[in-house]
């Protein structure tokens, strides 16, 4: 097997696991009660998009995960759109931001915060302020605390949690993500000014001196 075809490789297998990372975890936080019918979401799964700062493979690997998570625990059909678009532009927007180490869990907070509460403002609740349990206090849903809501857990699973999951891969990135971390080019190094040029007229014949004056 050539470098290139290990490199494919290694790169559809890191986003299947990934994929399926998301998946397992997605499902353990519905099965704890972590992203039930609290108006606060909890996945744990959410913490996985840092992973695009390591290798781009998780970028279809969280995409993929999110759209078999949201089918396999019953969602809505427009959450499993805008659910795994908005997972799709986070993981994207990590990937981008790869020169910034704790600018990667940001992203996918971000998007997920401006989609989400659409989603379920209009689609499970119907539009309509229906009371669901908030912070221990079942208080009616509106649009605004919606978005309050799906920001405090998209801060504490996709930002809190996830910090803590790139701080623990950081230490063994080459380890965990061969030939796939994202590694700064070089910088050249600066001109010194001591650069000597080759001796070109070391192999000349040396020319005769002049004939002395008569």
């Amino acid at each position: 097997m050539n470098k290139k075809t290990h490199r494919h490789v290694l790169f559809v297998a890191q986003a299947g696991v990934i994929a399926a990372l998301y998946v397992v975890l997605t499902w353990l936080s519905a099965l704890f009660g972590l992203s039930g019918q609290n108006a606060v979401q909890f996945r744990i799964s959410e913490a996985l998009c840092v992973l695009p700062f390591f290798t781009l493979s998780a970028v279809p690997g969280l995409t993929v995960g999110c759209l078999l998570a949201n089918i396999l625990t019953g969602a809505a059909p427009l959450d499993m759109v805008f659910g795994t678009l908005a997972t799709l532009i986070g993981a994207v927007a990590a990937a981008l931001l790869r020169k910034w180490r704790f600018a990667a869990p940001w992203p996918n907070v971000i998007s997920n915060t401006l989609i989400v509460p659409f989603v379920v403002y209009y689609v499970y609740c119907g539009g309509q302020d229906l009371e669901s349990p908030f912070l221990f206090f079942n208080l009616p849903v509106t649009l605004p605390l919606t978005f309050l809501a799906v920001f405090i857990g998209e801060f504490l699973a996709g930002g809190v949690l996830g910090t803590l999951l790139m701080l623990a891969l950081y230490r063994r990135r080459d380890k965990i993500f061969p030939d796939t971390y994202y590694r700064r080019p070089a910088k050249a190094l600066p001109a010194t000014g001591c650069e000597t040029e080759p001796d070109v007229a070391k192999n000349e014949p040396a020319e005769p001196d002049d004939p002395p004056a008569t």
